[in-house]
Order: C-alpha cells, then structure tokens, then sequence
C-alpha cells in the first residue's frame, strides 16, 4: 500500500502471540478512501515467517484491544484472505460498522456518494461502473496485487 494514501490509526505497539511471544508492531494503518469494506494493515518489525499471526486469536484479540483503545467500540472481526497477509503485514477484514470510526480518522466511503447519488446501485450493477472498476485496480495496485 502506498503511504501518500494511508490513515495511520497507531504508532508502534507490542503484541503477543498464544504461544507468549511479544512482536513488535510499526503500525496500524489504513487506506484513505475504499468502496465499503476496510482492510486494516498492521505492519511487523520482524518477519512471521512460518508463523500465521493472522490466524492467531490472540493477536487479533490484541490488534482489536490496541483500536479500542484509540476510539473503536463496534464488533470484533478477523483476518483478510490469506493471499492478502505478507511476512511483515497481518491484514484484518473489518466489519461494515468500523466504517464510523475510520470516517472520524478521514476515511472516505466511496461507496457512499454512489448511493447519494443513484438511490443506491444493486451489486450486479457496479461490476459495469468504470469508474469503480477504476478505483479497484488502483487498489489492487497500490497493495502490489497484479
């Protein structure tokens, strides 16, 4: 992810693992405009090598703790696909309702001006919108997917 878009929700913190491991954690970012579903990104000092901490509850539970205490107060969630998750990178998938705080951090929902301005689109229709098929393969560029 290019950090000219990211929101920096943290600075660095430690996590520990269910194994009692403590991993040191630069930050806890996110990009500054998406279409409705926000990854969260916490980048590693050091590499997880063979181990899954995205698939840890622990750290997840501390990842959660660590947004709590920066003003988050919806539900939990959990890791993004697999695919997403690099050896310095955990990525979390959060829920519709982590939307209200991302917005008080500057988040845009680009989502939300479609809506505004069509009455909403049905979901089969935005597979069709150029523009939001714009958005996503910049986003997908921005995270190195190709």
């Amino acid at each position: 992810m290019d950090n000219e878009n990211a929101i920096h929700l943290s600075g660095p913190f430690r996590i520990n693992d269910s194994l009692g491991r403590t991993w040191n954690a630069r930050a806890i970012r996110i990009v500054d405009e998406s279409y409705g579903i926000i990854d969260v990104y916490v980048d590693l000092d050091t590499p997880m090598e063979d181990d899954p901490l995205h698939e840890d509850p622990v750290v997840i539970r501390e990842i959660l703790s660590r947004l709590r205490t920066l003003g988050y107060d919806g539900p939990d969630f959990g890791p993004a696909e697999a695919g997403m998750q690099d050896d310095k990178l955990i990525v979390l998938e959060a829920p519709e309702e982590f939307g209200r705080f991302a917005e008080s951090k500057g988040w845009k929902n680009l989502a939300a001006a479609y809506a505004e301005e069509e009455g909403g689109i049905e979901p089969d229709d935005s597979a069709h919108d150029v523009h939001a098929r714009a958005a996503f393969d910049a986003l997908m560029h921005r995270l190195g997917v190709k």
